[in-house]
């Protein structure tokens, strides 16, 4: 961008916003009031710009959001079939050696329903282990 001459011109303003400009114009890192007031200017235009687009911007955001939920859900529902099916192959291995009646299997579910619940869904082998040794 070609170098700019500053253009002088009288402006007007409260007494009490001249307060403020010279209270905060070094705050800012600004070497002069008239620094402060010329940044301040394009940061309010910059904002009135901003305006029409904010129409558009909940828009995509809503579709950004959509596209990384939509990635995450398909990743987690692949990872919970992979989990199910490693799931039901021990199962099958257990139930295949083990001999467990259908009464201490009713008894066995409500109890690992209430250990996930209590524990959030952290249960540990350790603790199982524990309780299935009786201590």
């Amino acid at each position: 961008m070609a170098e700019e001459n500053k253009k002088r011109f009288p402006l007007w303003m409260y007494p009490k916003t001249q307060q403020r400009v010279q209270e905060l114009y070094e705050k800012d890192n600004c070497k002069s009031q008239s620094e402060f007031i010329e940044k301040a200017i394009r940061f309010y235009c910059g904002y009135i710009s901003a305006e029409d687009s904010m129409k558009f911007l909940p828009t995509a955001i809503t579709s950004a959001m959509s596209g990384i939920i939509g990635t995450s859900e398909n990743r987690i529902a692949r990872v919970m079939f992979k989990l199910a099916v490693e799931m039901s192959m021990m199962m099958n291995i257990i139930a295949s050696i083990a001999e467990v009646d259908e009464n201490t299997l009713h008894r066995l579910r409500g109890k690992c329903v209430a250990d996930v619940k209590k524990s959030i869904g952290s249960v540990n082998f350790e603790d199982v282990a524990k309780f299935q040794k009786g201590d």
